[in-house]
């Protein structure tokens, strides 16, 4: 069991839509990395991809009993959406906001923190984004 851990998410399409991944990288309370993933989600928005990868890290948080998550998000739209300083009108993107919604009680604590993509572990998750999308082509 994990009590806190620093989850730092990202998602990308090359196209909008259009080929997506996600990843994230999630550390412990002394900065140690305790996991990073990554995942091809097929076409997608930026803004979708964004949201996946948050869920993707959320879901492994829960799986681990975390009781506190800190989520640093690059996507400045998706992190003022889930704070509640913007509606979510896109009925796709509402969708998965309901999603982290539900998931939202099962912490004790949460918060959404926007980033700028310079974060070193953004850029992390960003690598892990794009090797994946670079896989996917290649399989094509």
């Amino acid at each position: 069991m994990s009590l806190r851990l620093l989850l730092y998410s990202d998602g990308g399409a090359r196209g909008n839509p259009g080929p997506a991944a996600i990843a994230f990288i999630a550390l412990n309370g002394k900065g140690e990395t305790v996991k990073a993933d990554s995942r091809f989600i097929g076409v997608h928005t930026n803004n979708q991809a964004e949201y996946e990868a948050l869920l993707m890290a959320l879901k492994f948080a829960f799986d681990q009993k975390t009781q506190e998550v800190v989520c640093h998000i690059d996507s400045e739209l998706v992190a003022k959406q889930l704070n509640g300083e913007y509606a979510v009108k896109n009925n796709e993107l509402w969708q998965l906001w309901r999603k982290v919604q539900q998931l939202k009680v099962c912490f004790l604590r949460i918060s959404f923190v926007n980033v700028p993509r310079s974060n070193p572990q953004i850029e992390r998750a960003d690598e892990l984004v794009n090797k994946t999308l670079d896989q996917e082509a290649g399989k094509r």
